[in-house]
């Protein structure tokens, strides 16, 4: 039945580009410099190839057909000898589509959904955007996307890079380019910049990284070795992919490796993985006690957790226990990516999301249900510590990028749709000069002062010098700090200074806030000076 679904989809996707109408760029700009957008883990289309008839197949992501492709196409298994993860399919390739400059990979994870779903729409939002400001698909706007089941410093991704900026560069006219990444792309970008680090600093204008683990996101991936993940949340999942499947195949990526964080990192809050546990005393007395495992020690549990992990191919059951090969692979990107410097041309700029519960630490078990099996781990459910962050990355470690950084902004979002989020969008315009510079535009704060009336009157008679001064202007923000507040605010104040010769001087000041609607705030001043010169 899958596979007839399968079919009919196949002929359904091939309709619905036939009959697709192909959007007009609304307005090129010839003088902006080129952007490349690197999307984080999941956030790539992935194709297989089949080596005997070189068809190509979807298998990242799919609506229908989504647990027997992964299953068949994408599970796979570690080689320490390269440090890549192959598909246990040996007849398929997995290769990412290369059409719209690397942009139809990064944008609509699954088209063929005709009634659209937030969980599939990647850079899309941002790309309508830019498009909207002047970039121009092949000429300043580019994608890249890249296989996520693989390590971050992948020797074969570096090089699909490098060669990436060298066309990008080459097709916008010798133009450095502004790289914008999300999420684990981050660290993708940073292990380029320590590795090739010369073509960093040729190639890279501006790189602005959005919600990047830069420190890692241990609370999810802890979760995610023990209990899978769901690619999407909510209703949709039950269309897609289970958490086991998921699950399965993370086990065997160094790129979840990559996520747990560099084992030395400098934690303000040590993220721990906690279990409670029956132990007995001395006199034999049963006591239930809650065990705190540091990121190191951790492993030691993870081990005998997975200890009998296995999947079933083909009818065949094969081991997948916490892979320590792949550890070892991770620890060294990790004391790569710690070495990391920024070219002292390129400027870099770090967005990160904040205002959600976001996993830092995780626990299994209670008082009241202890574990006393490790390998049933799997079966508990997760209970997490939360600290402030996008919902996936705390903000500690999206703010430790180790870099010297333009600006660290924090801008209220989860972590994925944290990519439509107007603020973000005001962000990047203002940064990659998108347009006619705005200079009542505050970007951290995401407010516009609007001078709307100035007035100034100075005269001078027998010694004394009087100055008066009146200003108007507006603040325009997206949500007022105080919405319940409809009074005027009034700050009053005065200042005096004696100087040489008997000399004095005083001044008086009245602001007046009065609060509008739509996030306006409109400011008077009133100011009022008097100098007497008593020489």
């Amino acid at each position: 039945m899958a596979i007839l679904l399968g079919e009919i989809l196949q002929s359904l996707e091939l309709w619905l580009k036939l009959i697709k109408n192909p959007q007009p760029q609304p307005y090129v700009n010839p003088n902006l410099d080129p952007v490349l957008l690197v999307p984080g883990v999941g956030g790539s289309m992935l194709h297989a190839v089949d080596e005997t008839d070189g068809s190509h197949e979807r298998v990242w992501v799919r609506f229908l057909n989504a647990e027997y492709t992964l299953k068949t196409k994408l599970w796979s298994r570690y080689d320490p000898s390269t440090g890549k993860t192959e598909s246990m399919d040996p007849n398929s390739t997995i290769i990412v589509p290369e059409d719209r400059h690397g942009l139809h990979a990064i944008d609509i994870l699954d088209p063929d959904l005709m009634f659209g779903s937030d969980s599939v729409y990647y850079f899309h939002d941002m790309i309508v955007e830019m498009r909207k400001w002047g970039f121009e698909e092949g000429k300043t706007l580019f994608g890249f996307g890249y296989d996520f089941r693989q390590s971050n410093r992948l020797k074969e991704t570096m090089d699909r890079l490098a060669a990436k900026l060298e066309s990008i560069y080459n097709a916008a006219g010798g133009k450095k380019i502004n790289i914008i990444t999300h999420s684990m792309g981050g660290l993708l970008v940073k292990c380029f910049m320590c590795l090739q680090s010369d073509i960093f600093e040729k190639y890279v204008k501006n790189w602005v990284a959005i919600c990047a683990p830069f420190q890692g996101a241990p609370g999810t991936i802890y979760s995610t070795f023990l209990n899978g993940m769901s690619f999407v949340e909510g209703w949709e999942q039950n269309f897609y992919i289970s958490k086991w499947s998921m699950h399965q195949l993370l086990i065997e990526c160094p790129s979840i490796y990559e996520l747990m964080g560099c084992p030395n990192s400098h934690w303000q809050h040590i993220p721990v993985l906690e279990l409670w546990r029956e132990r007995r005393d001395s006199d034999g007395k049963s006591h239930i006690v809650l065990e705190s495992y540091p990121p190191c020690d951790s492993i030691e549990v993870l081990k005998q957790a997975l200890l009998n992990n296995t999947v079933n191919y083909n009818g065949v059951d094969l081991p997948l226990p916490f892979n320590l090969e792949i550890l070892k692979w991770a620890n060294k990107t990790w004391e790569i990516l710690s070495s990391a410097k920024l070219p002292s041309q390129v400027k870099f700029y770090n967005i990160y999301g904040t205002s959600l519960d976001t996993p830092h630490s995780v626990c299994f078990g209670s008082g009241d249900k202890p574990v006393t099996d490790l390998q049933q781990l799997c079966y508990f459910q997760a209970k997490y510590v939360c600290v402030d962050g996008d919902g996936t990355v705390p903000i500690e470690s999206a703010k430790a990028d180790g870099l010297n950084a333009e600006a660290r902004v924090g801008v209220p979002g989860e972590h994925q749709r944290i990519l439509r989020e107007p603020h973000v969008f005001r962000l990047l315009k203002h940064w990659l000069k998108a347009g006619e510079p705005d200079p009542f535009y505050n970007p951290v704060n995401d407010y516009v002062i609007l001078p709307t009336a100035f007035e100034m009157e100075r005269h001078k008679e027998k010694g004394v010098e009087v100055a008066s001064l009146k200003e108007e202007w507006e603040i325009i923000s997206k949500v007022q700090d105080d919405q319940s507040c409809t009074a005027d605010k009034v700050c009053s104040i005065s200042v005096s200074q004696e100087g040489a010769n008997q000399s004095y001087s005083e001044a008086h000041a009245t602001v007046i806030v009065h609060p509008n609607n739509e996030g306006k705030q409109h400011v008077q001043l009133n100011a009022l000076a008097v100098s007497v010169d008593a020489s």
